[in-house]
């Protein structure tokens, strides 16, 4: 069978999610896929792969949205959850668009200067007859062409400010440029910022107003623009540089967009949330603890901040994770909550729903 999901279930994920933005829902959001339906179809040839650019440029695309068509139908979408793909080339892909080596793995991407050019010399410039962002754009046409708006797909990876010069400036190089030349390293973030802004508007142009909404990496559905801001590169850096060379070009992003959130990624950020949280346009943190760190659950103090500074949360996990970070906080409303499960699971899944409103 075809993906399981009609007009009418995407007008209810429609109403409510703007219920929500608008604090007017009063319950979570909970998105719960359960993997294993029957897909009524054979298997296409092509395997699925972690990341979109694992495919390379020989693979057409529509053999690439076929793929994807498959794996969405794989799934039952319950609660708030509907059926979303984004063309995955890597966390700041925008390094390639405008030039950057491409290092394709089989389930990473890196971005490599071609040559060691200092931070004064540095010049972005987007370019739209790069071939990445040719073939980004060819997969959401063809996305399109394929589902006429019953998938939401999602803007590609663009990347943070800083994490896009650091592929420029790669290793300790843009450490040192904080010191060594901070005022060309501001420069550049502004120039990031405009390319960045560039890729966003030439993206939506395409995908809009087929697409239901928008959504990110992070599959959290708004009808106004949304996306899921970051900043990796700020875990090496203290509050003082984070407010210097982060926190404006990112307020400006946050003015720019109806629904923005940010990517809080592990305790390295951690020294920073207090001011991000001033930032009046910010609707909301996803707080990921990272690899090695204990695991949703055990940062109670965290959600409760967010909270408290009347900011939005979204989070991973599974049922259990979610009910216990409810119990601690004492409520669920603001939160979004995004999980798998197996099929088998669905009874359970669907009164589990059923106790928060989401069924």
């Amino acid at each position: 069978m075809p993906i399981d999901f009609d007009v009418k279930r995407w007008e209810k994920i429609k109403d409510d999610a703007r219920r929500w933005w608008t604090g007017d829902l009063k319950r979570p959001l909970i998105h719960l896929r359960l993997y294993g339906a029957d897909p009524g179809r054979p298997e296409p040839a092509l395997s699925k792969m972690p990341r979109t650019a694992s495919y390379g440029f020989a693979v057409s695309t529509h053999a690439i949205v076929d793929r994807w068509d498959y794996d969405l139908s794989c799934i039952t979408y319950l609660g708030d959850a509907f059926p979303a793909i984004i063309p995955d080339f890597g966390p700041g892909v925008i390094a390639a668009f405008m030039g950057g080596k491409t290092v394709v793995a089989y389930d990473t991407v890196w971005f490599q200067p071609q040559t060691d050019t200092p931070i004064n010399q540095l010049t972005f410039q987007p370019d739209v007859q790069n071939p990445w962002f040719l073939h980004v754009k060819e997969l959401m046409m063809c996305g399109l062409e394929r589902w006429q708006g019953q998938v939401q797909l999602g803007m590609t990876d663009l990347g943070g400010n800083l994490d896009i010069l650091s592929s420029f400036r790669p290793g300790e190089k843009l450490l040192l440029d904080l010191y060594d030349d901070p005022e060309h390293v501001k420069k550049r973030t502004w120039d990031a910022h405009k390319a960045w802004w560039f890729y966003f508007d030439a993206f939506n142009a395409v995908l809009q107003p087929v697409n239901p909404g928008y959504t990110a990496w992070t599959p959290i559905f708004s009808e106004d623009p949304y996306y899921m801001l970051q900043c990796d590169f700020c875990f090496m850096i203290g509050p003082d540089m984070f407010d210097a060379f982060v926190k404006p070009e990112l307020s400006a992003s946050c003015k720019r967009l109806t629904n923005p959130f940010y990517h809080l990624d592990g305790p390295g950020q951690l020294p920073h949330l207090d001011s991000l949280l001033t930032i009046p346009e910010l609707k909301g943190v996803q707080w990921v603890p990272g690899s090695g760190q204990p695991d949703v659950t055990h940062w109670a103090h965290v959600y409760r901040k967010i909270r408290d500074a009347g900011k939005f949360i979204q989070f991973f996990g599974t049922m259990a994770t979610f009910e216990s970070v409810v119990a601690q906080l004492g409520s669920a409303e603001g939160i979004v909550f995004l999980g798998t499960e197996p099929i088998s699971r669905e009874a359970e899944v669907i009164s589990f729903l059923k106790k928060y409103g989401a069924a």
